[in-house]
């Protein structure tokens, strides 16, 4: 599925007629395009689809040179990478939202810093009002004389949070009040205060605080162009997670889900373009706020010569074989996997469930996962630890997948990709995946409902006890895959993104190949620091 740029309008910002990089072409010399990625709590240190994502992107455009800017919790990441970096990645940037603040020497931090009249309203907006002055607000953070201890010690921001206290929380303690608002701004500051590198585009892989620091970029950098890719909805994400989170007191709930739709609102307002995987994360991005105009939809797409050489079932395989390649996280729901597959194997004993992904994310979770296995006496479980894909795919006979929330899963496209049919909850766009969209493949597997064990169990039974539908599934979905979801159209269509941005900003495209800076035989990796 290629996107159409025909009837695409975009920013409102003037296009710029030409640039250094134009003249650099003109005079002989080859300047490669920059492209700044910006992605929260995923690549390089998780592997995932999003991180799976951002790395194939990478690597798909040789000719750009890519920087990357990733928001993690803390210090305690720092450098360890789950992949191996592209050669045209060249510096990485990390902004750490828990982290001790601080500027220049101890005088330094006491000094009292003066708001303006305009700085403490465009304060009073992000904090109370609905429309935010962000320009002033992007201004604040990037005066050099001013910390994120200034901002949250002020006795600007005290009376902003007394003005808010009154007019909705005044039932409540006052300085708890106060405390807690300060460490619900504080990973918003810790963002504020990053220094992004120049670039030609700012390639945001959420809204988030991954749009705030693209939009802010803007303020900094005003030629440059912002485009936000949206696997899942950053926005209705967060609100699950809030909601069910036993951390946030109820009546903070609120706070936190308001200062989220308020920073996806930013990066829908400051984007030149904002991408989709399908057409009801479109819909909710156009009510979470985002301009029409601006939206349009780029499906995820995989290199299909991947798995076209890889092993398959052994003749001596008597198993029927359940492949989940997952992380091992609450979000992907590997709890209610484990009890739907007990029943099933009651039934039929011939099934055997690989949970295939790692366990290191949350290894509490992936403990509470293992014993549950063994409280359970399940026979016939294994968990594989990471894999390479490729070497376990081709030897099951069924998918699974049972998140809770999901954008458009990889791991049911790479099954499709030799012939698998998979059974997923409907979350994001699994039943398009599954089904179909005004496309007449015929079903690719079933979608059953999040978290209903008997409905999952069934399934996987349906499946195993009849290979004939199971293979018609899987040969369903391995045409709709060749039809809409190569990665091939992925390139296609993110290559129309770039030189459409391009051209609006007055860059050259070139489809040379960036050749980066050797030292000592291989890429330099320049770490920058946050600036706090």
């Amino acid at each position: 599925m290629i996107v159409s740029m025909g009837e695409f309008s975009g920013s409102t910002r003037n296009v710029v007629p030409g640039s250094k990089n134009l003249q650099a072409l003109k005079k002989g010399w080859v300047i490669s395009m920059k492209v700044c990625m910006i992605a929260e709590g995923c690549y390089p240190y998780v592997v995932g689809g999003v991180s799976s994502w951002i790395h194939s992107i990478i690597k798909l455009f040789p000719n750009i040179e890519f920087s990357l800017i990733t928001v993690v919790s803390d210090r305690s990441i720092r450098g360890k990478f789950a992949y191996e970096l592209p050669i045209n990645l060249t510096r990485i940037h990390e902004v750490y939202l828990q982290d001790v603040d601080w500027v220049g020497h101890y005088k330094a931090r006491r000094k009292r810093v003066h708001l303006s009249r305009k700085e403490v309203d465009a304060l009073r907006s992000l904090i109370i009002g609905e429309e935010v002055d962000w320009i002033t607000v992007f201004r604040i953070f990037h005066r050099k004389n001013v910390s994120i201890n200034n901002v949250l010690m002020s006795p600007e921001f005290l009376e902003i949070t007394k003005e808010y206290y009154s007019l909705r929380f005044s039932d409540i303690i006052f300085s708890d009040f106060l405390w807690t608002l300060r460490s619900i701004y504080l990973p918003l500051f810790f963002a504020l205060k990053c220094n992004p590198p120049k670039a030609d585009i700012y390639h945001c892989v959420s809204t988030g605080y991954a749009g705030i620091i693209g939009s802010m970029a803007l303020s900094i950098y005003p030629d440059a162009r912002l485009l936000v890719s949206e696997h899942g909805i950053y926005t209705r994400e967060r609100e699950e997670e809030i909601i069910k989170a036993k951390w946030v007191q109820g009546i903070y709930k609120t706070i936190w889900i308001e200062q989220f739709r308020k920073m996806s609102k930013c990066a829908y307002y400051f984007s030149d373009l904002v991408t989709s995987l399908f057409e009801q994360a479109q819909s909710l991005q156009i009510e979470l706020g985002c301009p029409k105009e601006k939206a349009i939809i780029t499906p995820n797409g995989i290199n299909t010569e991947n798995f076209e050489k890889i092993p398959g079932k052994e003749p001596e395989d008597s198993y029927i074989n359940i492949g989940a390649i997952v992380r091992v996280t609450p979000i992907k729901d590997v709890k209610t996997m484990i009890n739907a597959f007990y029943y099933a194997h009651k039934k039929q004993p011939r099934l055997k469930l690989w949970i295939m992904g790692p366990e290191d994310e949350d290894p509490e979770y992936a403990e509470d996962c293992r014993e549950l296995v063994r409280a359970m006496d399940a026979k016939n479980i294994e968990f594989t630890g990471r894999i390479r894909t490729t070497d376990y795919i081709g030897k099951m006979d069924v998918m699974l997948l049972t998140s809770i929330s999901e954008g458009q899963p990889l791991t049911i496209l790479e099954g499709f990709a030799v012939k698998k049919p998979c059974i997923a909850t409907n979350v994001g766009n699994c039943q398009g995946l599954i089904h179909g969209e005004n496309d007449s493949f015929g079903d690719a597997g079933i979608v059953v409902p999040v978290m209903n064990i008997s409905e999952i169990s069934n399934a996987i039974l349906k499946l195993s006890n009849n290979p004939g539908l199971a293979r018609q599934m899987g040969e369903n979905g391995y045409r709709r895959l060749m039809a809409k979801y190569k990665s091939v159209y992925m390139e296609e269509n993110y290559k129309k993104i770039y030189k459409t941005l391009a051209r609006m900003s007055g860059i050259a495209y070139t489809e040379e190949a960036f050749l980066p800076p050797q030292k000592g035989g291989s890429v330099e990796k320049e770490f920058i620091k946050t600036e706090r």
